[in-house]
């Protein structure tokens, strides 16, 4: 309940909403001036119910006011009353990383109404300065990096416009560092790259075994010495490189594929679904945009293999019997559970440096990222002359605009290559 406090011919009255970060007791006060007709009695009454009706405001409202709610009391707000209920849990735990990681740190402490475009401006001209990393590694950020945050926090105080805590959005008016051109950053395989990659999957490797300790079956220990054996890239590996190069799909598409998502009977493949990984736990999502629903070919050949590593999934189904807790995934650890998030991207760096290794510096690969054989993929496309609403729809991509924008280099390499095959046509006719 307020306090009230007679003085002479009014009454004050305090309401207390807490602390704030320094400790310091927020209190809103204000005066009641009684009708004077009344008596002492009545006065009295009026003021506890003016007292109470200003203590429900104030306490509705305070949470709301732009002017006294700090940034990271409303995004507090924002992440349960709004994001959780209409954002995919992944962009959600993306969100929070970005809020608690960088934002908050420094901007948390500050009333909504006090973040003016100045305000934003410098916080992200600290973010360039070297020492602002908490992940340990030299320099400040990228501009990519800032312009993730801009735009985190742009969504969270345009939420606040929306809800009229604040009157405008002030990031509006600020432009991040500038980032480079996308196409600049992504990392792929050429043709004759890919095509090498590819052959050497299914080829046996050779691998050394250093000297080390073994029991016989009397117990008695003996030294083995250096030895090379020979081993193959696993199937489901091997098939999973080979489907992210054909169908071009996300890592999180291709994981979260089960075996209802093949079409043995029309050498296609479904995506309908994604996983995520929150607080370390993987996540079944459906896809972000309408465009990723689609459904893929691929080559006849592929549809084989996977025929061929379903039935040897089942036949090992069998033999380990309760062992295996899975369900239907294509992709799985021994156990028959999903294919734990990080293994393509380890399994495909380490494929890669043994091949460097086994290569003529002239033949190497470069260290792509799985992401990169995405990138392959519409490169690959684009490379063939697919128009580039195919690639698109290939891509999941919702606007051709995307596809576009991040395989410029594809589209340059083509329009360089028409330009070619123009002189030559009409050289032959001079």
């Amino acid at each position: 309940m307020a306090s009230i406090r007679k003085r002479k011919d009014t009454y004050q009255i305090t309401v207390s909403l807490g602390y704030d970060i320094y400790g310091k007791k927020i209190l809103e006060t204000t005066t009641f001036v009684p009708d004077h007709t009344l008596t002492p009695k009545q006065q009295e009454k009026a003021a506890i119910a003016f007292a109470y009706e200003f203590e429900a405001k104030i306490k509705n409202g305070y949470a709301m006011d732009g002017r006294k709610i700090t940034l990271k009391e409303f995004s507090e707000r924002w992440v349960t009353e709004y994001a959780q209920s209409h954002l995919q849990p992944g962009t959600v735990q993306k969100y929070k990383e970005e809020l608690n990681d960088k934002i908050l740190p420094a901007l948390g402490h500050l009333k909504l109404s006090a973040i003016k475009p100045h305000t934003l401006l410098s916080f992200y001209n600290s973010m360039l300065k070297d020492g602002v990393r908490k992940d340990g590694k030299s320099g400040g950020y990228s501009a990519a990096t800032i312009r993730k945050t801009h735009n985190v926090l742009s969504s969270l105080l345009r939420s606040a416009v929306e809800w009229e805590v604040i009157e405008q959005n002030p990031c509006d008016k600020v432009k991040p560092p500038s980032a480079p051109d996308i196409s600049e950053n992504i990392k792929f395989f050429t043709p004759e790259q890919a095509v090498r990659f590819l052959d050497y999957l299914r080829k046996p490797y050779s691998c050394k075994i250093s000297a080390h300790k073994r029991t016989d079956d009397t117990g008695k220990e003996y030294s083995v010495g250096d030895y090379t054996v020979q081993k193959e890239t696993p199937l489901q590996i091997q098939i999973l490189l080979e489907l992210a190069i054909y169908s071009g799909c996300r890592k999180a598409e291709l994981l979260a594929l089960t075996w209802s998502d093949i079409g043995f009977d029309t050498d296609t493949i479904s995506v309908s679904k994604a996983v995520t990984v929150i607080d370390g736990k993987p996540i079944i999502k459906t896809p972000k945009t309408k465009s990723s629903f689609r459904k893929i070919s691929i080559p006849h050949s592929l549809i084989l293999r996977l025929k061929k590593l379903q039935v040897s999934q089942a036949e090992y189904r069998l033999r380990v019997g309760e062992y295996w807790k899975g369900g239907e995934w294509v992709f799985t650890q021994e156990d028959g559970t999903m294919m734990n998030y990080s293994t393509p991207y380890h399994t495909l760096q380490n494929i890669i440096k043994r091949y460097n290794q086994e290569s003529p510096k002239e033949l190497t690969l470069p260290l792509i990222p799985f992401h990169g054989l995405r990138h392959t993929a519409a490169s690959l496309l684009i490379a063939s002359n697919q128009d580039i609403k195919t690639v698109s729809a290939r891509m999941g991509h919702s606007q051709t605009s995307t596809t576009l924008n991040i395989y410029t280099h594809s589209l340059e390499a083509g329009d360089r290559k028409a330009s070619d095959a123009l002189e030559a046509m009409l050289k032959k006719q001079a």
